[in-house]
């Protein structure tokens, strides 16, 4: 009975390990999900493909821009970008965390942001850090929430 009952504990410890290292890796697959849409909305805003670079959030996304007004929903976003007219600022964010929560399917993404001006310079003109929360609940992240602090 003792030799049964300490291979059903070194069973249950190996699906134990198991199971961890499969959370582990969905968790790294996920991250890496979110530093890829990071890097492709990246290069959207870059090349100044506004349509692409909302089709990264929810419909109902909340965005609190650097100056501190909080736009309510992806068409706020829209039209917010659209009154800078033909202003060539494009901005560059750049992850330093992202944690995923995958029983809730959300995850916190932070970092530093630079907003460049190609007629002003390669140097960037304004910078300064960003959070962002994620959801999965579509079956894919998208952003949910963002908000940017001008500190430079």
């Amino acid at each position: 009975m003792h030799l049964h009952h300490q291979a059903g504990i070194a069973k249950m410890s190996c699906l134990m390990l198991f199971l961890m290292m499969v959370s582990w890796a969905t968790a790294q697959d996920d991250r890496q999900q979110i530093h890829n849409i990071r890097e492709a909305s990246n290069q959207a805003l870059q090349s100044y493909d506004h349509e692409k670079v909302l089709s990264f959030l929810t419909d109902d996304a909340l965005t609190t821009v650097s100056n501190g007004t909080l736009l309510s929903g992806k068409e706020a976003l829209r039209k917010f970008i659209l009154a800078a007219g033909n202003n060539k600022m494009y901005w560059i964010r750049t992850p330093v965390t992202v944690e995923i929560n995958q029983r809730l399917g959300l995850a916190w993404e932070n970092g530093a942001w630079k907003g460049y001006d190609p007629e002003k310079g390669k140097d960037p003109v304004v910078g300064g850090n960003y959070a962002a929360m994620w959801t999965k609940a579509s079956g894919q992240w998208l952003i949910k929430s963002q908000l940017f602090v001008a500190l430079e």
